[in-house]
């Protein structure tokens, strides 16, 4: 199966992202809604259950790399 990239594609915050421990999110992607472990795209970012996040980048298999869509 060919992985479809997550770079670019809008999340929603399910688990406090934040430096530290992974948090985590959702994203919408191969017609349905999956789960990936998440980290700050920005070292000093939190971002808080239910804030919609932007992917910034992809550690296969299951961790990306986020911010906020809509400013903080």
């Amino acid at each position: 199966m060919v992985d479809s990239s997550v770079v670019g594609l809008l999340s929603r915050v399910t688990g406090t992202v934040r430096p530290g421990p992974a948090g985590e999110v959702i994203v919408r992607i191969r017609g349905g809604a999956e789960h990936f472990l998440a980290h700050p795209a920005s070292a000093e970012d939190r971002i808080e259950v239910g804030t919609v996040a932007t992917v910034f980048g992809h550690l296969p298999p299951r961790t990306v790399y986020v911010a906020p869509a809509y400013g903080s």
